[in-house]
């Protein structure tokens, strides 16, 4: 059985970069770093970033992404920091709870979310004409 998420491996062209960005703008813990990567943590997870100099992101219109719980009292100046960072902000929220949605240095699509999948599943009930025709199981 999966019991969770084990880790996040993000290929990165900059190592510098984005170890400064996960962990200057959103707080990541570091634990080492090498030449070809480092090891963060962003609460519990184990973020993995992997130095691929000919990576190329290849960013699709569309909606995936990592979502990174963030305390309703720490959202605002996580997302004034993410901003002023000049991260691109690919999306505007839409949905339940507060959000940021926006690309690290590397054009992975993250977000940051205030709220849990029971936060979310309320709102769907409460919003009968958005969502018909779902199929609740909890």
């Amino acid at each position: 059985m999966i019991t969770g998420i084990n880790h996040i491996t993000l290929s990165v062209t900059n190592l510098e970069r984005a170890f400064d960005f996960y962990q200057h703008i959103l707080g990541a813990t570091p634990l080492c770093r090498w030449h070809q990567g480092a090891y963060l943590t962003l609460g519990n997870i184990w973020l993995c970033l992997n130095y691929k100099p000919d990576f190329r992101p290849n960013p699709h219109p569309d909606y995936t992404h990592i979502a990174w719980n963030v305390q309703v009292q720490n959202f605002t100046t996580l997302k004034q920091q993410i901003i002023t960072s000049g991260a691109h902000i690919f999306q505007d929220n839409s949905s339940e709870g507060e959000s940021l949605y926006f690309c690290d240095p590397d054009g992975h699509k993250l977000e940051i979310h205030v709220g849990t999948w029971q936060t979310r599943l309320a709102a769907k009930k409460l919003a009968n004409d958005l969502w018909q025709e779902v199929e609740f199981f909890v």
